[in-house]
């Protein structure tokens, strides 16, 4: 029998040479020819309404890109990139223009919105999963139609619900006066109104965050909170209908208080399912251009703009030279600080690693 010096010597002292990428590359595609064959066709029809517009816009955002250049025969101009430079240092000029202003209410309106969604959301979903509840299934059919239905649709209702004169919240409040002797406000203008109802005195901008915040702002949020929660309801249910009965069972046995329990075994287990839809959330979020646009269109005075909405309303601008150009440089801004949004949160929450990595 060989002893383990001599089995070592025989060993080849040189490593064994690995294949480089592109034979493992034609390898792999020798051994599944078939599945490339099936992908193909979708991965073509992706590229061709994907990744040619995307480069499309790469393209526009270096020129001065306008209505003039849909005839082939009248190409733009290369400005390199000048459009991103007006866009973040030296002001499009159009009125009421601050690229970090808009990027910081954005952002707070992204925040705020997602505290909401996430808090509400947890809380009604551990409200219908308690014992003995009559009609849950009842209840959580009503709850998601804010999220279920057409998003555009509800934000019409919510901006003739803000309507100066004949909307439902002025009237409600008059009603309420009416009943009760009180004095609400009834002739609130919600969308119109200009000054923050909250002001630090002494304290302006950036430092007061109010400052840039209108009433516009709370009636927005207030749809978009109506909007956002249901999807984080619906989440938050079908993580705690996965988490053992039995651990909370132990928990009363050990004497564990009911907000111990929550943070102790409720939080740690819903935590994988939560993240990931945070993530979504923030995105459309980040991104939402229907509650906006069709409730106070960027107004007023684009105080309540967001980016996608400035965007979008660059394109409407006839007076403003590359437009086109100009739009999809914002366009592309946009999905940058989009993306560095989702790294960082990926980088906090580990949510793209699996669980054994966690």
């Amino acid at each position: 029998m060989a002893t383990i010096s001599e089995v070592q010597e025989k060993r080849p002292s040189s490593p064994i040479a690995q294949p480089s990428f592109w034979e493992s590359l034609k390898k792999s595609v020798r051994e599944s020819r078939l599945p490339w064959l099936f992908i193909f066709p979708s991965a073509l029809v992706m590229a061709a309404v994907t990744l040619y517009p995307q480069a499309y816009q790469v393209y526009m955002s270096l020129t001065n890109f306008d209505e003039r250049h849909f005839n082939p025969e009248n190409s733009p101009d290369y400005v390199g990139l000048e459009n991103f430079s007006q866009i973040l240092i030296e002001g499009i000029p159009i009125a009421n223009y601050d690229f970090f202003r808009i990027l910081a209410f954005n952002l707070i309106w992204t925040a705020v919105n997602i505290v909401f969604h996430v808090s509400i959301g947890i809380s009604v979903a551990m409200l219908l999963n308690a014992k003995g509840l009559l009609g849950r299934r009842i209840y959580r059919a009503i709850f998601v139609l804010g999220w279920a239905i057409p998003q555009f649709v509800g934000a019409l209702v919510w901006r003739n619900a803000f309507d100066d004169d004949y909307g439902a919240i002025n009237l409600l409040a008059a009603e309420i006066n009416k009943s009760f002797g009180l004095s609400i406000p009834n002739d609130t203008r919600w969308l119109i109104n200009e000054v923050p109802p909250i002001d630090i005195p002494g304290v302006s901008w950036p430092f007061d965050i109010f400052e840039i915040l209108p009433l516009a702002f709370y009636a927005v949020l207030i749809a978009n909170i109506w909007f956002g929660w249901p999807f984080m309801m619906v989440v938050a249910t079908g993580a705690l209908q996965s988490i053992p009965k039995e651990l909370y069972e132990a928990a009363d046995v050990d004497g564990a208080s009911k907000w111990k329990q929550f943070w102790a075994i409720t939080v740690p287990l819903i935590r994988p399912a939560m993240v990931p839809a945070i993530m979504l959330g923030t995105i459309w979020t980040f991104n939402a251009f229907n509650v906006i646009w069709f409730i106070t269109g960027g107004g007023p005075s684009r105080k309540t703009e967001i980016l996608v909405t400035q965007s979008y309303n660059l394109l409407n601008i006839t007076s403003l030279p590359g437009r086109f150009g100009m739009a999809a440089a914002f366009s592309i801004v946009v999905f940058f600080i989009l993306l560095l949004i989702t790294l960082i949160n990926n980088r906090i929450t580990r949510a793209t690693e699996s669980y054994d990595e966690v």
